[in-house]
């Protein structure tokens, strides 16, 4: 069965460019390097005409992208199939109904078929997850 929680966030009053460039530090902060940030509040304000929709979701709303070769290379040892849970990816955004509280997020490294070794892998995967989204809103 599915985690029911299949994503973990944190939040904090804030500006919204303060608690993203703390994440950004935070991963780069872990020997991280970040391979692609991901506009996606400037996507769905760009593409909302085209779909039919003119609701405002985000004040802002980030992505980025990256890996660790260690944890990855742990991983895809355990199994080759965890390939398709990398990279990672956190999300830092805030929505146009609160724009004064700035919200953390990631996805859970999670497979309910995998062996032990991969399943204590993708455990370390999400500690580190969890540790920079949880040092980006300061709840070290």
């Amino acid at each position: 069965m599915a985690d029911p929680h299949p994503v973990v966030s944190y939040s904090k009053r804030a500006k919204f460019d303060d608690v993203r460039d703390d994440l950004k530090a935070a991963i780069e902060g872990k020997g991280l390097v970040i391979d692609y940030q991901s506009f996606v509040n400037r996507m769905l304000e760009r593409t909302g005409k085209d779909v039919g929709s003119a609701k405002k979701l985000y004040a802002d709303a980030q992505a980025f992208v990256f890996c660790s070769a260690r944890l990855s290379r742990k991983t895809m040892e355990a199994d080759a199939a965890n390939a398709a849970l990398c990279p990672y990816s956190i999300m830092v955004y805030a929505t146009a109904q609160d724009p004064g509280t700035v919200h953390v997020a990631y996805r859970r490294p999670w497979r309910p078929d995998g062996s032990a070794a991969s399943k204590a892998a993708l455990k370390e995967v999400e500690q580190l997850l969890d540790g920079i989204a949880r040092e980006a809103v300061g709840q070290r």
